[in-house]
């Protein structure tokens, strides 16, 4: 059987304390995972965040960092922590507190979607859970750790920008939300800036509601210690076609606001690091 992929890793080649990360654009799929699904591929994809890997070119131009998933986020979800599991996804898994993601479907092993209800034709063993995570999800968050540390070690600070996308939302939610973990991952005045940048560069943003972050940022985020995190939530619409499959009119303008974010953020980042190093 096939091994699910490790993540594609960007070192930090520029001036910026910045890493990002692409926890659920992943989208190598091995048959066997294939097969387990009712729905087949197709089933599975709906979970993608899409094309939000090729969102980031224009970071990683400017000397970004970046930690990149291939492994399908239908196999294991490196936005959640390994103890988030479904018991009806996975045979024998401790039935004790299910946190509320799991509860809802979308655990360590998504259980199911709005569109196509539950996706596996059966459970998988504990054996193949640990398998998932030690071929997928602990090198994500290993790279992630690995990457930081390099950035402290070079400027005394970091940002992790944790970038994803969402489908077209209700009404009254903004096509950008940032989330800080309710004010535990980032300083204040950083989901502050981010606001101001993406308004300046056109997109209303919200901050936290609905999506206040998950566990990327909070297993990353120190920002007593110097490192700061931040989830970016992207309305598809604003970057890819009609059928919200392909790059649409807007995608190299979306491209830009993660450039931005980046860019103006890590700069702000070492300026308040050199004042504070300073007094």
């Amino acid at each position: 059987m096939s091994k699910l992929p490790s993540p594609i890793i960007h070192e930090p080649r520029g001036d910026l304390p910045v890493l990002l990360s692409v926890p659920h654009s992943g989208r190598e799929y091995p048959d066997w995972l294939i097969g387990l699904a009712v729905g087949g591929k197709r089933a599975l994809a709906v979970l993608e965040d899409p094309l939000v890997d090729r969102l980031v070119w224009r970071a990683l131009q400017r000397g970004c960092g970046a930690v990149i998933a291939r492994a399908p986020r239908a196999a294991v979800d490196c936005n959640r922590a390994e103890d988030e599991v479904d018991p009806s996804v996975v045979d024998g898994a401790r039935r004790g507190r299910v946190s509320a993601r799991a509860r809802g479907g979308l655990g360590i092993v998504p259980a199911r979607t709005q569109q196509d209800g539950y996706l596996w034709r059966r459970a998988i063993t504990p054996r193949q859970l640990d398998d998932r995570l030690s071929q997928a999800h602990r090198p994500y968050h290993e790279a992630i750790e690995s990457q930081l540390a390099l950035l402290m070690d070079r400027f005394g600070c970091a940002l992790l920008l944790d970038c994803h996308s969402m489908p077209p939302p209700p009404d009254g939610i903004p096509p950008i939300v940032f989330g800080d973990c309710r004010g535990q991952a980032a300083d204040a005045w950083i989901s502050a800036d981010a606001m101001t940048i993406a308004k300046r560069l056109g997109f209303e943003a919200g901050l936290n509601d609905p999506f206040a972050g998950g566990h990327v940022i909070e297993r990353h985020a120190r920002p007593a210690n110097g490192v700061h995190a931040l989830q970016v939530e992207i309305d598809r619409r604003c970057y890819l076609d009609t059928k919200l499959m392909k790059p649409g009119r807007g995608f190299d303008r979306v491209a830009t606001v993660v450039e931005t974010l980046a860019v103006e953020l890590g700069q702000e980042l070492l300026g308040r690091r050199y004042a504070t190093a300073a007094e």
